[in-house]
């Protein structure tokens, strides 16, 4: 046996194996996903989601100043409506629940950045991404209404907003219409391979967002596919995308190894629900621990090409990598 290599003396003592460590985690990559509710006061917990909740406005700035203490400096919020119907109305009135808690955050926290989901699928009766007609969600007349949510968004003083819809063109008509504004300075955050996928079941919970009818197949991309992901993130690209993501993240490392091997644009994978929900259960049962999980988990998302993670765990992970 030849013993002349010994990788093991790499990995004798944690100082030397923090030496020679390839990927390291920063708590500057941490995005942290919250769910917004209207009121006061309020911190609802999520029953899918242990350890997640639904805020108020008030209760959301608290989270989000202790969140910057511990150095994560960036916010995406998903919005509750109970206003719901066809239209989507809600989802670009001014006066909104999200357009209200970004200029609220803001001027108490101008330093932290505030990312906004852009799609329908919580401000419609019918739970689906875009508008139906018929049975078909219907493409041209969704980007119009996504559209008015980013500029409802850009005027209350969202630094990104995150088209998450999976509408063809609408990166493209989104930037068109912030630029027209004069919103040449809000950032797109674009879902730009986001599969039809089994692991968003504990956020359509959250957010009260399940379609009623049918599914999302018909926008959101087959789990099967793999070249067609770097297509569809060309096209986000070329349309004006600041940042391209991947959702799923775990299932789907392969796509995001692809994107970075492709692409030179900074690259964001979502830790999704799904995969939050999973690791609690298992540690709940004693079957897994959990900080020793989700650091492996962020740290597979970040190892496979991921420069920023959107992750239910980042007070967790941030905590620990402050320790």
């Amino acid at each position: 046996m030849d013993l002349s290599h010994r990788p093991r003396r790499l990995r004798r003592l944690e100082s030397i194996r923090g030496l020679v460590r390839e990927t390291r985690l920063d708590v500057g990559m941490l995005i942290y996903p919250m769910f917004l509710v209207e009121g006061e006061g309020k911190r609802e917990p999520i029953d899918s989601m242990p350890g997640q909740f639904r805020y108020s406005i008030d209760t959301c700035i608290d989270v989000c100043r202790q969140n910057l203490d511990l150095g994560i400096a960036a916010v995406n919020l998903f919005g509750y409506c109970d206003d719901k119907n066809d239209a989507a109305t809600g989802a670009y009135a001014a006066d909104g629940l999200i357009p209200r808690a970004v200029t609220a955050i803001k001027a108490e926290l101008p330093q932290l950045c505030v990312q906004t989901d852009v799609a329908l699928d919580p401000y419609t009766h019918h739970g689906h991404d875009g508008l139906v007609v018929g049975d078909e969600v219907v493409n041209d007349p969704t980007v119009d209404v996504l559209c008015r949510m980013a500029l409802a968004h850009a005027a209350a003083g969202v630094d990104w907003v995150a088209p998450s819809d999976m509408m063809d063109g609408r990166v493209g008509a989104i930037r068109r219409a912030l630029d027209d504004k004069g919103y040449n300075h809000v950032g797109i955050l674009a879902y730009s391979a986001k599969y039809a996928s089994a692991f968003y079941g504990p956020f359509r919970g959250a957010l009260k967002s399940a379609p009623k009818k049918g599914d999302k197949k018909s926008y959101q991309m087959d789990p099967a596919n793999r070249r067609e992901a770097l297509h569809e993130m060309q096209l986000d690209i070329e349309e004006g995308a600041d940042v391209i993501m991947v959702k799923p993240a775990l299932a789907y490392l392969d796509i995001i190894a692809d994107a970075r091997a492709s692409f030179d644009v900074p690259i964001a994978a979502y830790n999704v629900s799904g995969e939050y929900s999973m690791l609690m259960a298992a540690a709940e049962k004693g079957w897994v621990d959990a900080d020793e999980g989700m650091l492996e988990m962020v740290t597979s998302i970040h190892r496979a090409g991921a420069d920023m993670v959107l992750t239910y765990f980042a007070p967790r992970v941030a905590a620990l990598l402050n320790r």
